[in-house]
């Protein structure tokens, strides 16, 4: 009978509530999964991630390699992943269709570089094994029924029963918004954000925007530091590098009010006194050449120029011209050029938010809830933010997986 049916209820129709809904509904025919999105788009992080192409994961060599690309989680995603890990996420999809490959830095994407690609084969297996999907349903709150149910309250004033409940509401930037959580016995680690740019407001180096380089970032006063590529805009500096390093340092910044000095090394192979070493053996092979024109460095020639220009060194002089005062004012322009950051600006949609419920309070091998059976948890909401790189994806799979494993074998 229909009435007998248990039921799982999703909130969140992101990744992880998708992961979880589509594989519960399927390991466990006889539940009934009901996935609620309090917008009215699904998966929407999925539809911009990398580009529009979907960073689906991360070709990491092993376990302990990719836990410590999380700089909040990594003893618990390490215990998730001996779970569901990379070779199992490319496997899932392989099995539904849809191929993915690797790129040099260990991103993976679909074939077809279309995130839809992703999209349509979550529908499609929600869609085969009749996941309830209700778009514009914000769940305000819920409490435990004396029968042992849950009981859901919706904004627009209805109620919902389900046996089983999975959150994955996602990040809240305000620690206000966790408050429903909060009600049911959970602790909150307060969020702040993760993965966004660095603001340079008026600094003449935004007039390079479009420019990219491989450098060092650091951040002054403080441990943080990242090489990697490094992309000027209009309003400052993102990439890779500026990326992981807002990561690492989510807590740290924002104590800082996003307010602090950035020194970036454009040639991240020297220091102030190797580059030197080097630099008289450059100054005798293009002795004769005009230093504007001829950059040993393999930096952009528009950084090169800029660099230059930033010292005062004029178009015509020859690099055995270079007097000694510019040519000490450039070495260290080079190796450690100093940016004041004021505020931040999220990187496209991709923006993360590190803090959630606190991991102690949640069981890794089932992400059940340690503080009310029934309850699980799956993606941002927990307190696991990754670099950029597909990292949060693979959480996202993996929690949602692990948690539609462990709810169907309730059932």
């Amino acid at each position: 009978m229909n009435s007998e049916r248990k039921r799982l209820v999703v909130t969140g129709g992101g990744a992880a509530g998708f992961f979880c809904a589509v594989n519960a509904a399927r390991l466990c025919p006889q539940l009934e999964v009901i996935l609620l999105e309090k917008t009215g788009k699904l998966l929407s992080k999925v539809k911009v991630s990398g580009g529009g192409r979907c960073n689906v994961t991360h070709n990491a060599p092993d376990i302990t390699y990719m836990a410590k690309r999380y700089p909040r989680g990594q003893h618990f995603v390490k215990k998730a992943f001996s779970r569901f890990f990379v070779p199992d996420t490319v496997a899932w999809f392989a099995e539904r269709g849809v191929r993915l490959k690797a790129e040099e830095d260990g991103r993976m994407f679909p074939v077809t570089d279309s995130s839809q690609t992703i999209i349509d084969c979550l529908l499609k297996e929600a869609d085969k094994y009749h996941v309830s999907i209700r778009t514009n349903t914000e769940v305000m709150g819920f409490t435990k029924t004396a029968q042992g149910r849950w009981e859901l309250q919706l904004q627009a004033g209805t109620t919902l029963k389900a046996d089983y409940l999975c959150i994955a509401a996602g990040g809240y930037a305000q620690a206000g918004k966790f408050a429903w959580l909060e009600a049911c016995g959970h602790s909150i680690v307060p969020p702040a954000p993760s993965l966004f740019t660095f603001n340079m407001p008026g600094n003449p180096i935004t007039s390079l925007m479009g420019v990219a380089t491989t450098a060092q970032v650091k951040v002054a006063g403080t441990k943080l530091q990242e090489l990697g590529p490094v992309l000027i805009t209009h309003w400052g500096m993102s990439g890779p590098a500026v990326l992981r390093l807002s990561a690492w340092g989510a807590r740290e910044l924002q104590q800082m009010q996003y307010t602090f000095t950035a020194v970036v090394n454009w040639l991240p192979d020297y220091n102030e006194n190797t580059l030197r070493d080097y630099w008289q053996q450059a100054r005798i092979d293009a002795g004769k050449q005009k230093i504007y024109n001829k950059n040993p460095f393999g930096l952009p020639q528009r950084l090169w120029q800029f660099l230059l220009q930033q010292v005062g060194i004029g178009e015509d002089i020859r690099w055995a011209d270079l007097p000694a005062k510019d040519q000490n004012r450039l070495i260290k322009l080079l190796v450690s050029m100093e940016f004041p950051v004021k505020g931040k600006t999220t990187f496209k949609e991709e923006f993360v938010t590190c803090g959630g419920v606190t991991l102690s309070e949640i069981d890794p091998a089932t992400m059940e809830s340690r503080m009310a059976p029934g309850l699980y948890f799956a993606g941002e909401v927990m307190d696991v933010d990754g670099i950029t790189g597909g990292f949060n994806f693979q959480h996202a799979w993996t929690s949602g997986f692990v948690a539609a494993s462990a709810i169907a074998q309730q059932d």
